[in-house]
């Protein structure tokens, strides 16, 4: 009987650990089998005006993991009516459709990501500006070109759903990422529209502020909005919440000077993933503004010389670099240039249309934002 009992126990124990040991094995060969995921910059051009020196006419792509060196080149669609590269306003990503969405001066272009091919080119009433994608990747605001009117429409098919008329001079345009709130910023105005995204209504302004806005970005809680204004070198704040104005933030120690483009001294502004450094484009020193953002007012910290004319600027998704629109790669926490973008001629390549995509089998399963959006969910303590 004894001698039954323990043949049994160690049959037992044999079982057990066959079974343990083949799970084992099967949880290792999912893990080895599984796709690696592939972190790419999609930087579009003509991205700088139409200047086709700067990238030609498509998208440049590059690996974020291998030194952001030159990947492949996608030709896209974007013609005028003579047959030249119209300018390119504006790019987002559908993970919803796996597509990426390419506004021109006249028309929205969906590209997928997978065949690289054009689905569909559409030209829309006003012209198309810097459109904005809902977080669920279904539905597209897009405004005209710095009309009276935004434009919404559906992401699969480019169909309008209905427009949102704010005689501001449509321009820039952030879907909030909760995907309650579309925030409206156009170029005659100085107050910020905010649209309910269910009703596509505009049901609050935020402002106003000191001049026209020109490029802003938010946090991730969508509490606060950082804008450019026309004529200030630096940015201003505001209160998404109560819709109150509340600081003016001026660059110390550098003069206002001309700019090549845009007419503006401050024109572009994005926040860091973790949102404690708000970094500012500076036109006519060609150079980045660091301000630490973990006090308010944000407090200025240091500069950063470009290559060239700084017009927009964002970050990577895990905010190791910034990403303004001279081609430059900086490193965040070194604020070292690290390498610039360049196509496989060596010619440099700018644009202020970028956007980083990451690919697992073939699909895209992840991107980050064309604005700097920060990234952190709670709202920060009153100051």
């Amino acid at each position: 009987m004894i001698l039954r009992f323990l043949l049994g126990g160690l049959f037992l124990t044999s079982t057990t650990a066959w079974v343990f040991t083949s799970t084992e094995t099967i949880s290792n060969a999912l893990v080895k089998t599984a796709p690696k995921v592939q972190r790419y910059l999609y930087v579009v051009t003509p991205g700088v005006r139409n200047y086709l020196g700067y990238g030609g006419h498509g998208v440049q792509v590059f690996d974020i993991d291998n030194n952001h060196r030159f990947v492949k080149f996608i030709p896209t669609k974007g013609f005028q009516k003579n047959g030249k590269p119209s300018n390119v306003k504006g790019v987002d990503v559908s993970l919803a459709t796996n597509c990426l969405y390419i506004s021109t001066l006249e028309a929205l272009q969906c590209l997928d990501l997978t065949t690289e091919k054009v689905l569909w080119e559409k030209e829309y009433e006003g012209g198309v500006d810097r459109i904005s994608i809902s977080p669920d990747g279904k539905t597209i605001y897009m405004p005209s070109l710095e009309k009276e009117f935004w434009t919404v429409v559906d992401a699969k098919t480019g169909d309008v759903i209905t427009k949102i008329v704010t005689h501001s001079g449509s321009h820039n345009t952030i879907y909030g990422p909760d995907g309650n709130f579309v925030y409206l910023a156009g170029l005659k105005s100085t107050m910020l529209n905010v649209a309910d995204a269910k009703t596509h209504t505009v049901t609050k302004k935020v402002g106003p502020f000191g001049a026209d806005i020109r490029p802003f970005t938010i946090n991730g809680s969508q509490t606060l909005v950082y804008v450019n204004v026309n004529g200030l070198l630096g940015f201003e704040v505001g209160d998404l919440v109560s819709g109150k104005f509340l600081h003016r933030v001026v660059v110390e120690g550098f003069n206002i000077g001309e700019v090549k483009r845009h007419g503006c001294p401050s024109h572009g502004i994005g926040m860091t993933p973790d949102e404690k450094e708000i970094w500012l484009c500076d036109g006519a020193n060609n150079r980045l503004h660091v301000f630490d953002n973990t006090v308010m007012p944000p407090v200025q910290k240091t500069s950063i010389l470009v290559r060239d004319m700084p017009g927009w600027i964002t970050f990577s998704v895990d905010g190791k670099y910034a990403y303004p629109s001279t081609g430059d790669v900086i490193e965040v926490k070194t604020r070292k240039i690290i390498t610039t973008l360049e196509d496989p001629n060596y010619n440099w390549v700018q644009s202020e249309k970028m956007v980083e995509i990451h690919f697992s089998g073939g699909k895209a399963v992840a991107a980050g934002d064309q604005f700097g959006i920060g990234q952190q969910k709670k709202a920060p303590k009153k100051a």
